[in-house]
């Protein structure tokens, strides 16, 4: 969806961040810190490994299956006691989330991510700690990551919903 703006377009986004206090410079390195130790965890884990990547996708392995359901049983949890007990965010303002409508596109691009995670033994998540890792190779999966987000930006308004 696009708005008009004294001749300028904007895009606007489906999901945009409700936080409406800015931060920059060094309040930002909170992030960079927690993106780090992210990292960590997804090495220590071995979740960016490409065999338990590779051995999820055959049916080797229990590993990678309990990771992702680990992941969203937490997910669960955390947006209930988010909209239960109406947590504030750091910032203190109330967290919204929006309800979510469904979309058969959503299939499409579900398929196209699992095939393309089968392929490469890399999903968006992990890319930058494969990378850190000295899984240069992976640039090219990261390449291809952006390549694919700019062609859906670009074809997306032609794309199923």
């Amino acid at each position: 969806m696009k708005v008009e703006n004294r001749n300028i377009q904007e895009a606007v986004c489906d999901a945009p961040n409700s936080q409406e206090t800015g931060e920059k410079g060094l309040a930002l390195v909170k992030y960079m810190i927690l993106g780090i130790l992210f990292g960590i965890v997804f090495v220590k884990a071995e979740i960016i490994s490409w065999f338990r990547i590779q051995e999820m996708f055959r049916l080797d392995s229990f590993h990678m299956y309990g990771v992702i359901g680990s992941a969203i049983v937490t997910g669960i949890i955390s947006i209930q006691l988010i909209k239960r007990l109406k947590i504030k965010s750091i910032a203190g303002e109330e967290i919204r989330i929006p309800t979510k409508e469904f979309r058969k596109g959503q299939i499409y691009g579900g398929f196209i991510f699992g095939l393309g995670w089968a392929i490469t033994g890399a999903c968006p998540g992990p890319l930058f700690a494969q990378i850190g890792s000295g899984f240069t190779v992976v640039i090219v999966t990261l390449l291809s990551a952006i390549a694919g987000t700019w062609v859906y930006g670009k074809f997306s308004d032609k794309l199923p919903n």
